[in-house]
């Protein structure tokens, strides 16, 4: 009997102590990240989105970054005195198609990872940037190679009809304010609905519309929940590459266009670093 109290005893200060060192804050309270910024990560899904922007820094890869079972990859470097981490969602091998991991669930679980292993080692972000390509809504005056700067994030195919989960589903989360920014880079402002499918159906039109969307990808909601968790502010740079209420096949115009619009975030971030690396949030 004394051994099994012993026994319970030892695995509750152990439970104890991972969740005190490994567990996120549930704290809402963001006065902690509001303080000068230096320490940014970026996410981007797709490797051709990320490759200028990490090549024209000569950001270096990380091989210890992620634990080794998942396909991740991190790249690491400075803009001035600004610490990057660059971070992919790299290929997928579950299936066994090489293609890019795109969509929520390595999104999510790319983000979390990376903002609890900088946590752990007491080197937290003090700002998260979801970069890259998105398609863009003529109603709401998007143009391809616009420079979006989310203002929110939502997701547009997570329906559940069961009232308390509908807030839920929709997942609205606001994005730090970057008026400042919008006006410096001379960006448009707007909200990114985020789905896992890359084409359009009516079945999404609505929720799209509901979600005042001036923009739609396949990762912004998923990489702000995991923010959120580990109480990170976070905004989306969006280049668009398609238009989704327009006439072309959304598939024919992502290709299209999706060189130029690596290119022009290549252009875009080395801007966004430079603004956002000490200042206070507050100021962005």
């Amino acid at each position: 009997m004394l051994l099994t109290i012993l026994l319970i005893a030892l695995l509750s200060s152990a439970a104890a102590s991972f969740t005190a060192n490994s567990a996120p804050s549930s704290n809402r309270d963001r006065t902690a990240n509001l303080k000068m910024i230096n320490n940014v990560v970026i996410a981007i899904a797709m490797e051709a989105e990320a490759s200028p922007f990490v090549n024209s820094l000569n950001l270096q890869r990380d091989t210890s970054f992620f634990p080794s079972q998942t396909p991740f990859h991190a790249f690491t470097g400075k803009i001035g005195s600004c610490n990057l981490t660059v971070v992919t969602n790299g290929k997928d091998a579950v299936h066994d198609t090489g293609v890019d991991n795109v969509g929520t669930v390595p999104a999510a679980v790319c983000a979390f990872l990376t903002l609890q292993k900088m946590s752990l080692e007491n080197n937290p972000a003090h700002l998260l940037i979801n970069a890259g390509t998105c398609g863009g809504f003529k109603r709401k005056g998007a143009e391809i190679g616009d420079v979006f700067l989310t203002t929110a994030v939502a997701n547009h195919d997570r329906r559940i009809p069961i009232p308390d989960f509908v807030p839920y589903g929709i997942g609205r989360i606001a994005s730090t304010s970057v008026e400042n920014l919008a006006s410096h880079l001379d960006a448009k402002l707007g909200v990114c609905t985020t789905g896992n499918s890359l084409d359009f159906h009516e079945v999404d039109s609505k929720h799209m519309i509901d979600n005042d969307a001036s923009v739609k990808d396949m990762e912004a909601a998923a990489i702000a929940w995991a923010s959120e968790i580990w109480n990170v502010p976070h905004f989306g740079v969006k280049v668009v590459t398609d238009i989704v209420d327009g006439d072309k096949p959304t598939q024919e115009e992502f290709f299209e266009n999706l060189g130029t619009a690596a290119q022009s975030l290549q252009e875009a971030l080395p801007k966004v670093i430079e603004f956002v690396c000490d200042k206070k949030h507050d100021e962005l």
